[in-house]
């Protein structure tokens, strides 16, 4: 198995610890630390990055044209939206769907569709294409795809786990590799690579956002 397919499993396995946390149980209907979304809702939305993979790898190949990485990121609707956009309404609606079945009964599916996705996801080719219905008519590459669910996974790790008062879990060092790279990319993309290098190296010249999404 592939380290990309590795490190979403491990980076799955750590979003799932923190579902299983206490304090995520306790604070379920209060707000997050993200705007609009409830604590329930944000954790449902880290479970889809998880729960979505079966039925994708159980579907048919995608036929929509397959794109790149960056791409994706310049055609997805939500990127940049307004929180009261109707695409970001969506996602928060998906994230409270998932969460209707309480925090236990999610944690437990999860664990339990990560140990499928353990035993399936080594038979399948890097490069099958695959995609996310709300995205739009295009696929990626199931690699680019698990990158894609690793930035997900961790950015909302960190969400979560700020929205309950705990520290964000652990990454594995593959993981982290993949998603700063995602992210400096797109950072890169949005405000320049003079930005960004000033960002990362001369704090006296840093512009005040550099955020890549």
């Amino acid at each position: 198995m592939s380290g990309v397919r590795e490190d979403y499993l491990a980076t799955a396995r750590s979003a799932a610890g923190l579902l299983r946390e206490p304090a995520v149980a306790a604070a379920w209907d209060g707000p997050s630390a993200l705007a609009e979304f409830r604590v329930s809702g944000l954790a449902g939305h880290l479970a889809y990055q998880v729960l979505a993979l079966p039925p994708i790898l159980a579907g048919p190949e995608a036929r929509e044209e397959t794109i790149s990485l960056l791409e994706h990121y310049g055609r997805a609707q939500w990127n940049g939206a307004p929180v009261d956009d109707e695409f970001n309404v969506r996602i928060r609606d998906g994230g409270e769907e998932v969460a209707a079945e309480g925090p236990a009964a999610m944690a437990a599916r999860v664990d339990q569709v990560i140990e499928e996705l353990a035993a399936r996801l080594p038979a399948v080719a890097a490069d099958r294409p695959v995609r996310i219905p709300l995205w739009g008519p295009w696929s990626l590459t199931l690699e680019d795809l698990l990158v894609t669910r690793m930035m997900e996974l961790a950015v909302h790790s960190d969400d979560l786990a700020v929205s309950v008062g705990i520290p964000a879990p652990p990454l594995p060092p593959g993981a982290v590799d993949a998603v700063v790279v995602l992210l400096s990319r797109l950072a890169v993309r949005r405000h320049g690579p003079t930005n960004v290098l000033r960002a990362l190296s001369r704090a006296e010249r840093a512009p005040a956002l550099i955020n890549a999404i």
